[in-house]
Formats: C-alpha cells, structure tokens, sequence
C-alpha cells in the first residue's frame, strides 16, 4: 500500500491545521494528527502506520501491511460536538466545517427559526454518479442524519434537492418519506449549476438570493447528502471523516462509465485510484480533481481530500497554434487562471478575456452568479470577440449561458469551445452547447422529463 498524504488544510477555506504528531510516531486508523489554528476541522489518520515525515502542507503515513476497519472513535457530549470533532467538512463544495454552519449563532441560539434544511443530492457535476450510488445504497442513513442536522440547526422542514432523472432513487425516498412527515424532497431540472446553493435555494424554496447572501437569509442551510451520512455517522459510530466516496471516470482503460469508489481513504493518491479504476489509456489531456466545471487540473501523485468527488481524464487537445483565441469567465465555471490554463492546453493565442455580465465581483476577489443558472444574453461579449479578432472562444458557462453563447457566436463566425469539452467527449456526454428543450420541472413522476440530460 503507497504512502498517505494527509493534507493539513482539506478545504478550499479555513486555514491549515498544526500536526500534534512527529515524524517516527504510531498512530491508528482515525486518530487525531492534526488541530484547527483558526477556521478549519481537525485532521484524523484515515490509515494506520507510521509518520513517515511532516512538511509544511501535509503528514505523510507509511501504512501497515494489514489495516484493520477499526478506528479510534471521537468523543462528544452532544451531537454538534461529535460533528466538530470528527472533522465534518462540506464534501460537496469549498469544504467548510459543518459543525459551524449548522451551529448556534454568535449569541448562543440555534441557527434557524422553524426553518430548512436543504439536502443537495443534485449531483451537479456532469458524469457524476458516487452521491446517488450511496443514497441508492442507503437511503435509511440518509433519513436518520437528516434528522440530526435538523434537530441541531433547529429546522422544521427537510428538503431533499435531487434530479428528477434519478427516478429509481426517488421512489425509493418516496416509500421512506411516506412516514417522514418533516422531509420532502423536490426535484431538479437536470442542469448546471443546480447544486450550487442558491440555486437550491431558489429552486426548492422560491427565494432569489443576492450573490453575498448566505441561504441563512432565507432561513435554511444547504448541506451535500455525502455530507449528511458523515454527520450521522460521527454520531451513531463515532466516526471521524477519514474515508470519501470518489467517482473515476474517463480516459481510463476500465471503461469510461462511471467507476464509484466507496470508504476510499483519505490521502489517497489520484494515480492509485486510477490505477483500481483500470490505469490510464494511453492518450490523454488532462487529469482533473473534481467536476469537470469546478475542478482543477491535478497530477498523478496529489492525494484526495474530504472534499474531493470526483478523478476525471480527458481526452487530448486540439492544436490550436497560431489560433487567436477569446477567453469568456464565468462564475459557475472555472476561475481565470484555470480558464488559462485550458487556452495553454490548446495551445491558442489568448487575445481578449472579458466576464459574464452577471458574474458579480466580491469582496474576496472571487465571482458570484447573480442568477445561477439564469442567464442573460452574451451577444456584447461575442462582439468584442469578434472585434478583436478572436476565432476561437472558450467559455466556462453553466448550461443556459452556454445556449446563450451559442445563440450568436456562430452566426458571427466565432469557433465555440466550452471548457468541459474534453472531460465530456472522455465520459460520453453530450457537450455543452445549446439546450433544445426547455420544460418546467413537476413534483409528479410522470411529467416529461427537464431540461438536457446530463
């Protein structure tokens, strides 16, 4: 078994950990190696071994030859702090630690007023599928850890958010919600950004967010259904987040169907879960950690974290040397600098980079979506395209800014790339470009289905 690399920071916020264990130490499956120095969940051992050696990112184990399923249980005097002390973070997004957005306000009193707890198990991603495998798996740990989140954030209603094309997983729910009179769940049209949270907000409760407003402003809290089993697992089992379901898909000699890996350690290389998927074709683009819209570029040797879903290999770039290119940021898709380094991969000549007009500028440096998954016409920013002498145009659209895109750069003569072409052509998806239907989305299971199928 390879060496497992714990990082110390397993988020995208917070700030790293400080170890509490020295390089030579014995520790167990789920010990604590690592504290919080401010923001951040503390870090538990997902393998036992040795501390092969500490840097200034991560603690290295060297695991035992055999390894055991137990692990060293947490301690808590009550359900929020088993929460904390396991080292719940977000699986399904930036990584934020759970105990805190589920917690009591700063005065001491429970988050919500008779309010929401908004279970994302939308899968947002294109060509994901480890969220419903677990849900399909086990649907009764789903219900229970519901029921603790609420309990603790002080919520009167559960929704759970998920894609009306996962019909076989919603009668499932439907036959244990029958007796759950406090949960419901709503469906999804089949889009991105659905999972993004205040998407889910507007969706399931039909109120539109700001781009700095919390979901706490509309008296709810928008958790991942991976997320919620981790809560109801610290508190049933005692157990730390040591382990992630991981999704492996593309240009991988086992198939490019969706291989879904359960209980992986975390700290697990990318390369040794590639290799359990069947190993790398030949020829390939890239490896990316995470979706395909939200994801980065990774190598063979990063480890996973807590809030990592998904490996995906694309297929290789086209040669677009001595081609002018026009670069078109989105808030629902990749940053700048990931959207550069895309335009590097095909090799084109970046000419002009402008925004979407809806993607807001925060305080932090980031972008919000106004309307995620709402968007507005993008006819000025093609014609600046084409002004500045762009053929092609690579954009990081949700799935309506993409029709939008494509509803005039074609006719001006713009070639149009969409950043997740590769990722999609390596998994069998259709790529994004223009949504041909457009239907509303129904409670009842025998409405039509939604929008483009994902």
């Amino acid at each position: 078994m390879e060496n497992i690399q714990m990082m110390l920071k397993q988020g995208a916020v917070g700030r790293p950990c400080a170890p509490v264990v020295k390089t030579g130490d014995k520790v167990k499956r789920g010990q604590l190696i690592a504290e919080p120095t401010g923001l951040g969940a503390p870090v538990h051992a997902s393998v036992s071994g040795v501390v092969d050696y500490i840097t200034n990112d991560r603690i290295i184990i060297k695991p035992d030859e055999k390894q055991s399923d137990d692990y060293v249980k947490v301690e808590g005097s009550s359900n929020l702090e088993l929460i904390k002390n396991a080292g719940i973070i977000g699986q399904g997004g930036a990584g934020f630690p759970t105990s805190i957005k589920i917690g009591p306000k700063k005065d001491g009193s429970i988050l919500l007023d008779h309010g929401y707890i908004l279970v994302n198990a939308s899968e947002c991603e294109p060509g994901l599928a480890h969220n419903i495998a677990q849900i399909d798996e086990d649907p009764e740990t789903l219900i229970r850890g519901i029921k603790y989140v609420m309990e603790i954030a002080g919520a009167d209603k559960g929704i759970i958010a998920i894609k009306k094309k996962h019909k076989a997983t919603i009668e499932t729910l439907d036959k244990l919600l029958a007796n759950e009179p406090a949960i419901e769940r709503h469906l999804l049209p089949d889009i991105y950004p659905m999972g993004e949270e205040r998407a889910v907000v507007r969706e399931c409760l039909g109120i539109e967010l700001e781009p700095n407003q919390l979901p706490a402003a509309a008296n709810s809290v928008v958790i991942n259904s991976e997320t919620v089993y981790s809560c109801a697992k610290a508190i049933e089992d005692k157990k730390p987040l040591i382990d992630k379901n991981v999704t492996v898909r593309g240009r991988i000699k086992g198939g490019n169907e969706a291989h879904v890996f359960m209980n992986v350690p975390v700290g697990t290389t990318v390369g040794a879960l590639i290799e359990k998927a069947g190993g790398l074709e030949e020829e390939f683009g890239e490896i990316i950690m995470g979706g395909s819209f939200t994801g980065s570029a990774t190598t063979l040797d990063a480890p996973i974290m807590k809030a990592t879903g998904a490996i995906l290999v694309t297929v290789p770039f086209d040669d677009l040397t001595g081609h002018k290119m026009g670069i078109l940021v989105c808030a629902c898709g990749g940053n700048l600098n990931r959207m550069m380094d895309l335009a590097s991969k095909y090799k084109a000549e970046v000419t002009h980079i402008c925004y979407c007009k809806q993607a807001q500028l925060q305080p932090n440096g980031t972008r919000k979506c106004e309307r995620p998954g709402n968007c507005p016409g993008q006819v000025k920013n093609n014609l600046d395209f084409k002004s500045t002498g762009c053929e092609y145009v690579l954009i990081g659209n949700c799935s309506d800014c993409s029709n939008t895109v494509m509803a005039s750069g074609p006719k001006m003569g713009l070639k149009v790339l969409h950043m997740t072409d590769k990722a999609m052509d390596a998994v069998g998806h259709d790529r994004y470009r223009e949504l041909t239907v457009s239907k509303a989305v129904d409670q009842d299971l025998n409405v039509v289905d939604n929008v483009e199928v994902e």
